[in-house]
C-alpha cells in the first residue's frame, strides 16, 4: 500500500513538472503581466518588454541613421528637477527648432534602451492610418469598421464607423481600471500573456453604453479595432506596414519591437518599444507636418486633422482628436501623445518645441498628476 502511494505521489509530481516545463513560457509571461508594475521591477520591465512577451521586430533596414542635430544645451526650469524625481522619469529629451537641446537618462537606464510606449503607440497607428487612407486602401472614415474587419459583425462594434473608433467614441463598454484584477484591460493582458487572440477578444465584446459617435470615453481596445481595419483594408500586418511606411523612411537608430499576441498580431494599442532618440525622430517628423529627410511620410493634412479636438469630450476637460490628446486649454499647435505611467510626446508648434519623456510613474493616476505633467512640460517648452 505504501509503495503504491509513493508511486502515485511520484507520478503526480512528475506530471506537474512536465506541465510546468511544457507551459514554462506561458507561466513566465503570466507572471510578467501580473508583476509588470511592481515597484522593484517596473523600471527594468519597461525596458525589457520584448523579452517578457511575444514580440516581433520592425527592421529599420539598411539605410543610414538620420542624425539628430545637436543644438546649444538648454537649462531646465527649477520645477523640472523635483518633477523628474517625483514622476520617476527614465528619460527626457527636448528639441527646439529640430535640434536636441536637452537629453538625460535616469533610474539606471540609457540611450540604447528600447522603451515601451504604452498608449503613445496609438499616435503611431494614427499616422499609419493617415498613410493608408491617402493611398486609397480605405475609402472613408465614415465607413463601418466591419466593412474591413468582418469578424466584428454582431459584436459591440457593429454599427461603429472608423471615425467613431479613431475618436474613442465607439460606445463600447470596456473597463480600463489597471488596479482591478478583473477589469477588461487586465483580462486582455492575461490573454496577451497566454498567447490568446486579440482579434477574438475584441470581437467577443458585446456590451455598449452609448450609440456610436454620441459619447467620448477612452477605450483602448478601440485602437486594436483600428489595427484590424488597417489589416483588413491592406491585406498586410501592422509590423510590415509600419516598417515600410514609417520605420524605414525615418532612419531610426534601432529596430523597434512590437509586443504581439500568440498569433503574431501586433499589440497596437500600447506594445511598441522604441529608443528615446527614435521617439524624437518620429516626433520631429510630425512637428514638421509629416516631412522627414525631404520626403512626405505622413500626409500633412492628416496630421492637421488628427491633432485638433474633434471628439465629444466634456467641456473644460482634456480633449481628443484622432488618437492624439489636446490639453483642455491648449494654445494653437499644442497637442501630445501620452501613455500610462508617464510616457509623453509633447508638441508646442508655436515655440517649435518637442519634448519626449519616458517614465515608470506608479502614481500617474493620482489626482493632479496629469495636470502637473502638462504644466511642467509647458514650463520646459517656455524655458528652451
Amino acid at each position: 500500500m505504501l509503495k503504491w502511494l509513493l508511486r502515485t505521489v511520484l507520478a503526480l509530481v512528475l506530471a506537474v513538472v512536465a506541465v510546468g516545463i511544457w507551459k514554462r513560457d506561458d507561466i513566465s509571461r503570466l507572471i510578467a503581466v501580473n508583476t509588470l508594475f511592481d515597484e522593484e521591477n517596473i523600471v527594468g520591465n519597461f525596458s525589457s518588454m520584448p523579452s517578457l512577451f511575444f514580440s516581433t521586430p520592425l527592421p529599420r533596414g539598411t539605410s543610414d541613421v538620420t542624425a539628430l542635430t545637436e543644438g546649444i544645451p538648454a537649462s531646465l526650469p527649477a520645477s523640472a528637477e523635483t518633477w523628474i524625481t517625483d514622476r520617476t522619469l527614465t528619460s527626457l529629451l527636448a528639441l527646439k527648432g529640430g535640434e536636441v537641446v536637452h537629453e538625460s537618462y535616469y533610474q539606471g537606464t540609457d540611450a540604447d534602451d528600447l522603451r515601451v510606449s504604452w498608449s503613445v503607440a496609438k499616435s503611431f497607428l494614427s499616422s499609419l492610418m493617415g498613410i493608408v487612407i491617402e493611398e486609397g486602401a480605405i475609402a472613408s472614415l465614415d465607413d463601418p469598421v466591419k466593412k474591413y474587419a468582418p469578424m466584428l459583425e454582431g459584436s459591440a462594434y457593429d454599427g461603429a464607423t472608423i471615425r467613431n473608433v479613431l475618436q474613442m467614441s465607439s460606445g463600447v463598454t470596456f473597463d480600463e481600471d489597471y488596479l482591478d484584477f478583473n477589469s477588461d484591460i487586465n483580462k486582455m493582458g492575461r490573454i496577451l500573456a497566454l498567447g490568446g487572440s486579440m482579434d477574438g477578444f475584441a470581437a467577443g465584446l458585446t456590451e455598449t453604453f452609448a450609440p456610436p459617435g454620441e459619447q467620448w470615453k477612452y477605450v483602448s481596445i478601440d485602437t486594436h479595432v483600428l489595427g484590424m481595419v488597417i489589416r483588413g483594408a491592406t491585406g498586410q500586418s501592422i509590423p510590415d506596414l509600419m516598417t515600410e511606411k514609417l520605420i524605414g523612411p525615418l532612419g531610426l537608430q534601432a529596430d523597434p519591437v512590437y509586443v504581439t499576441d500568440g498569433f503574431g498580431v501586433a499589440f497596437v494599442l500600447g506594445g511598441l518599444n522604441v529608443t528615446t532618440r527614435d521617439y524624437a525622430r518620429f516626433a520631429q517628423m510630425i512637428a514638421d507636418g509629416g516631412r522627414w529627410n525631404g520626403q512626405q511620410i505622413v500626409p500633412g493634412d492628416w496630421i492637421a486633422a488628427s491633432t485638433v479636438p474633434s471628439a465629444k469630450t466634456a467641456p473644460g476637460k482634456i480633449q481628443y482628436g484622432y488618437q492624439w490628446w489636446i490639453p483642455a486649454d491648449a494654445t494653437t499647435g499644442e497637442f501630445m501623445a501620452r501613455g500610462i505611467y508617464g510616457q509623453y510626446i509633447y508638441f508646442d508648434v508655436s515655440r517649435d518645441v518637442v519634448i519626449i519623456t519616458t517614465a515608470a510613474d506608479r502614481k500617474f493616476r493620482e489626482p493632479g498628476v496629469a495636470d502637473q505633467n502638462i504644466a511642467v512640460l509647458r514650463e520646459i517648452a517656455a524655458a528652451l
